[in-house]
C-alpha cells in the first residue's frame, strides 16, 4: 500500500476538499523527517525532488531509499520528480522507481508542451503505475536556478486547460495562477483564485479527470491556502520553507554547541525541526488522518 503513484490519492483529496502535501527534500535525513511527520499525522504523502538534488544524490540512491522507507510505513507515499525539462532524465527516474513525474515543458509553445507531456505520459503509463504531471503557463520565481521574472510569467489560459489535459494524457495538472517559487516579494501576492476555480470547473466539474496542483506554496497565508484547496487544489508544493528550516535549525544547533563535534546530534536537531514544520503543513492542508 505504501508505494503508490499520485493520481488516486489526489482524486480522493479533490473529492474530500483537502490537499496532499508535496514536500521537497535535499537530503536523506530531511526525507526521513518528512515521512516521520506524515506517519505521526496519518497523512498521505508526496516526497519531491527537483532536478539538482536528483543529480547530486543520484536517482538510483533516492529511489532505493524511498522504497526502503515506504515499505516500513502504513501510509501511502509517492516519490515525485519535480519540474524536469529533460525527457531522458524523466524516463530514467520512472525506470528507477519514481511514481510521479512532472515533465515541465511550460516554457515551450502550446503544441510542443503537449508533445513532450504526451511522450512522457505514454512512456510512464506503459511501464507501470506512474502518474504524470504537466504545467500550462509559467510560475514566477526560481526553481533549480531557472529564473522566471514575475512580469514575464504567463498565467494559464482556462480555455486551453481542458484541451491540454486531454491531448497530453497527463494525470495531474499544474496551472500557473500567479503563485511563485521562492519567497514572495510582497506581503499580498496577486494569486488568481478565480482563474484557478474556473480551470477546476472545466477539468474536474462533474468527474475528477486531472487533480490540480498549487506550485510555490511557501508564504501563502492560511486563508489563501483554504481558498485554493476548497476550489480544487489537491497537491500543494512546499520547498523553500523547508530549505529555511533545514539550514536555520542546523545553524542554530551548531552555534549553540560550537565545541561539540557530533554530526548525529546535528542531524537529529535538523530532523526534529523538519518534523515539526511538516506536521504544521499537514494540519494546514487538512490531510491529517486521510491516509
Amino acid at each position: 500500500m505504501a508505494i503508490v503513484s499520485a493520481k488516486e490519492m489526489l482524486i480522493r483529496a479533490t473529492e474530500g476538499k483537502y490537499a496532499v502535501g508535496a514536500f521537497n527534500f535535499t537530503s536523506i535525513n530531511q526525507m526521513e523527517g518528512i515521512v516521520e511527520a506524515a506517519v505521526n499525522k496519518n497523512a498521505p504523502l508526496i516526497l519531491q525532488t527537483s532536478v539538482t538534488p536528483v543529480k547530486f544524490l543520484k536517482p538510483e540512491v533516492i529511489a532505493a531509499t524511498y522504497r526502503a522507507i515506504a515499505r516500513m510505513v502504513d501510509i501511502p507515499v509517492c516519490l515525485h520528480l519535480d519540474h524536469c525539462a529533460d525527457l531522458e532524465l524523466s524516463k530514467r527516474c520512472a525506470d528507477l522507481g519514481y511514481t510521479n513525474i512532472m515533465i515541465d515543458a511550460s516554457q515551450h509553445d502550446f503544441e510542443e508542451n503537449i508533445r513532450q507531456a504526451r511522450e512522457i505520459a505514454d512512456y510512464c503509463h506503459s511501464i507501470g503505475d506512474i502518474s504524470v504531471e504537466g504545467e500550462l503557463g509559467t510560475v514566477a520565481g526560481v526553481e533549480d536556478q531557472v529564473v522566471v521574472a514575475e512580469d514575464e510569467a504567463q498565467l494559464c489560459d482556462p480555455e486551453k486547460s481542458h484541451e491540454f489535459v486531454e491531448r497530453s494524457g497527463i494525470d495531474i495538472f499544474a496551472p500557473a495562477i500567479g503563485t511563485a517559487h521562492g519567497v514572495y516579494q510582497t506581503e499580498n501576492p496577486k494569486i488568481d483564485s478565480e482563474r484557478f476555480g474556473e480551470i477546476a470547473r472545466r477539468i474536474n466539474g462533474e468527474t475528477v479527470i486531472a487533480p490540480l496542483v498549487v506550485h510555490g506554496g511557501t508564504g501563502h497565508k492560511h486563508e489563501v491556502i483554504q481558498t485554493l484547496v476548497k476550489l480544487g487544489g489537491a497537491k500543494y508544493n512546499v520547498s523553500t520553507d523547508l530549505k529555511y528550516v533545514l539550514i536555520d535549525s542546523t545553524y542554530d544547533y551548531i552555534h549553540a554547541h560550537r565545541n561539540e563535534y557530533n554530526p548525529g546530534k546535528v542531524d537529529r536537531a535538523a530532523r526534529a525541526a523538519i518534523v515539526e514544520r511538516i506536521e504544521m503543513w499537514i494540519d494546514k492542508l487538512g490531510c491529517a488522518g486521510k491516509a
